[in-house]
């Protein structure tokens, strides 16, 4: 877990920092990142929750161990680069590689930490302030602040990544640069490209070379353009990023794998130190509460009263990945209806067609049905008539000879 305390933020200028990175992070989700779980804040404090990394950063390894084999050195370069990979699909340049900032979990597998001076890119920006740790910053950045240069963009990462592994590889950086070092003379010092050391074999110096580059435009920008397959035979990108290889060196169990003083320092030299909040957070709020009581404005009786920061995220991934999960399902439901009404539609063409022509050959029946019954009643009726007819035609005939009978008697 990382606080922060929102004094110091607001002291040293660093919230917009603070919040930038809080958004970044809560984007991101990779194998080879320190993965944020939760942001939370107090009236003093702003709370991140990571991944949990039991195994220190590198920058504590190399104090103990001096180097690493070159095969370890290739699997956290091939893990970093998809890190960075990923990273930059985001538009998301980091600019503060360095062993400080590469945690390892306990099997041994790095992950980058630390989004507090990460930019987020747009299509065709260029960076251009002079941000990050002037050991591991590349030449552009130097060049940018002397304007010599319009800007720097993603490849100053991949350098930074290549002052690692130099360093991881020999126990000293490439280049003698400090922080207190002038701007001229990292610049002279830049200008000079490193020499191949005896003890580092020539697959892994082709690495090293390419990604020193002082050239943006010839340095390694991306994971295909680094010669990993000849230190890492038999590997692929599905493999790193499963974490199926076992690294060679494993953080030790059983202790810390950092300096404990750190955490000493704190609870000692601490102006407030986190295992004593709970009582002072209470003594703050029957403070205020008292103030409120009285009808005080609490911000005009006590100017450092501690307060809220509305534009802090307040970020839960268990319910992200819930609703991410959700609207996956729903989307997928949505699909599936879309299918069954297309598939629907196109099945219920011919069955329309077979009823309408079976309507229509019942219309035609029923039709010659009732022209038959027409033509039988008219049959019927040219019987009747007949009959009628020849019956008159008796009754005239026994008429006339009932007729003449009588007049033959007279």
């Amino acid at each position: 877990m990382k606080y922060m305390s929102k004094a110091q933020c607001r002291l040293r200028d660093a919230l917009k920092n603070v919040l930038r990175e809080v958004e970044i992070l809560a984007s991101l989700d990779h194998p080879f990142l320190v993965n944020l779980w939760f942001s939370f804040q107090d009236e003093e404090d702003l709370f991140l929750v990571t991944d949990l990394m039991l195994g220190g950063d590198l920058r504590y390894h190399l104090s103990q161990r001096g180097t690493f084999s070159e095969s370890s050195v290739a699997l956290f370069v091939y893990e970093l680069a998809l890190a960075l990979d990923y990273l930059q699909s985001r538009r998301i340049v980091h600019r503060d590689i360095k062993p400080d900032n590469i945690l390892l979990d306990e099997e041994g597998h790095s992950h980058i930490t630390d989004f507090n001076i990460a930019s987020v890119l747009e299509e065709g920006q260029l960076a251009t302030s002079m941000s990050g740790t002037k050991p591991y910053m590349a030449p552009e950045i130097f060049a940018c602040a002397a304007d010599e240069c319009v800007g720097y963009s993603f490849a100053v990462d991949w350098w930074s990544l290549g002052v690692v592994a130099f360093e991881l590889v020999c126990g000293s950086r490439p280049f003698d640069i400090h922080s207190s070092t002038p701007l001229s003379d990292v610049q002279t010092i830049l200008a000079t490209p490193p020499s191949q050391p005896v003890d580092v074999s020539g697959r892994m110096w082709d690495l090293l070379a390419r990604l020193l580059s002082a050239r943006p435009g010839e340095r390694p920008c991306s994971l295909e353009e680094l010669p990993l397959a000849a230190l890492l035979p038999g590997s692929g990108k599905e493999t790193i990023l499963s974490k199926s290889i076992t690294p060679q060196f494993t953080p030790p169990k059983g202790h810390l794998n950092c300096d404990p003083t750190f955490e000493l320092e704190e609870m000692i030299i601490e102006a407030r130190p986190l295992h004593k909040k709970k009582k002072r957070l209470a003594k703050q709020r029957s403070i205020r509460e008292n103030q409120l009581s009285l009808d005080l404005d609490p911000e005009l009786a006590d100017p450092d009263s501690p307060t809220m920061i509305a534009e802090f995220r307040i970020f839960n991934r268990e319910r992200e990945m819930e609703r991410k999960e959700r609207e996956e399902r729903e989307a997928a439901w949505e699909q599936e209806l879309i299918q069954a009404m297309n598939a629907s539609e196109m099945s219920s063409i011919p069955i329309k067609k077979t009823t309408a022509m079976s309507l229509d050959e019942e219309l035609l029946e029923e039709l010659d049905e009732e022209e038959e019954e027409e033509n039988d009643e008219t049959e019927a009726d040219k019987q009747l008539s007949q009959q009628d007819n020849q019956g008159q035609q008796s009754e005239l005939s026994r008429s006339l000879s009932t007729s003449s009978g009588e007049t033959a008697k007279k």
